[in-house]
């Protein structure tokens, strides 16, 4: 009998171990499964921005538009954040201090710029250019992290950035044979450098709340983009579309930023931007389904190069890049 225990029980301990060990595979597993479901669902719901932004502007001059999409993603953040608070006790999340402070301005700011000329860029030219051309923040992204905070670049990453800046010029040429580009096309460009600068500001105080921030950039930034556009006399336009653009304001901006940090956290930069960087090609195929726009063949080959560029970008495996 004693033998028998002696024999079972370091076979028991084992089999605690294997147990202890696939316990913690397992739950693993569903925090790596569940982030990549959140960097998809984040690039999903950006995706919606383009198209059905440019079908608002009909309806809505485009700096009110960039304010009210803004505002929307604060006020419904906010919404989001008062049901978090009622269900939790206590505070699981770091607040934002004054050690944050100067990102935090330079990030409002800069998301303040962004969709502003983004919205210019969307009255002038098609949905789906503008959707593809978003790609390009992630070159803006990787040269802005070189050159002003000094972060390293793999060669691969910098064979993406040619690569999409190569796909970037090719959509925004209007015509091959005259060589001319599309002004709108440079606004979209314009605010992907916005975008690239407000990436590297927002990675220095990503470890503190997600909702926060997503909180802080909608009102601040929508509310800074209202007065411009008041000083700049636009008008509201039709009130009754306001309703729409806060609502996409709230998906497209608020929850999309909110997944994608989630989901960062979990599976790193890297991986997050591989799924996150399919935004811009949903958002084409929306273009095609709800606008009915119509690619040429130049199009179809900055297609092509941006895929190759994009999916380069997103395994290489330096964390230097963060994209929105």
């Amino acid at each position: 009998m004693k033998n028998m225990v002696m024999m079972y029980g370091p076979s028991n301990m084992i089999i605690n171990k294997i147990c202890k060990i696939n316990s913690r595979q397992m739950n693993k597993i569903s925090k790596h499964t569940i982030a990549i479901f959140q960097a998809v669902l984040a690039a999903a719901l950006y995706a919606l921005s383009a198209p059905f932004a440019k079908m608002l502007l009909q309806e809505m001059p485009p700096m009110m538009t960039a304010a009210f999409l803004y505002i929307g993603a604060g006020l419904g953040m906010s919404i989001v954040g008062f049901g978090r608070n009622i269900h939790r006790k206590g505070r699981t999340e770091s607040r934002l201090t004054r050690k944050e402070l100067p990102h935090t301005v330079a990030m409002v700011v800069l998301d303040i710029a962004a969709p502003v000329f983004l919205m210019f860029g969307l009255t002038m030219t098609a949905a789906a250019n503008a959707s593809l051309l978003n790609n390009f923040e992630i070159a803006a992204t990787a040269i802005i992290a070189l050159f002003v905070f000094r972060e390293a670049i793999s060669r691969r990453l910098w064979f993406a950035i040619l690569l999409i800046t190569i796909s970037s010029v090719l959509i925004s040429v209007e015509s091959v044979e005259s060589f001319s580009f599309s002004v709108g096309s440079l606004f979209v460009l314009l605010a992907c450098v916005c975008w690239g600068f407000e990436n590297n500001c927002t990675r220095r105080i990503s470890n503190k709340d997600p909702l926060q921030i997503v909180v802080i950039k909608g009102f601040c930034s929508g509310l800074g983009s209202l007065a411009i556009a008041s000083a700049a006399g636009e008008q509201a336009g039709n009130f009754v579309y306001v309703p729409a653009i806060l609502l996409l304001g709230f998906v497209a901006y608020g929850l999309s930023v909110f997944f994608y940090v989630y989901a960062q956290r979990e599976i790193g930069a890297a991986k997050t931007s591989a799924y996150y960087a399919i935004a811009p090609f949903i958002g084409v195929a929306l273009s095609f389904l709800v606008l009915g726009e119509r690619p040429n063949w130049l199009f179809g080959l900055a297609l092509l190069i941006m895929i190759a560029g994009a999916w380069i970008a997103s395994v290489d495996r330096k964390k230097s890049v963060i994209t929105n």
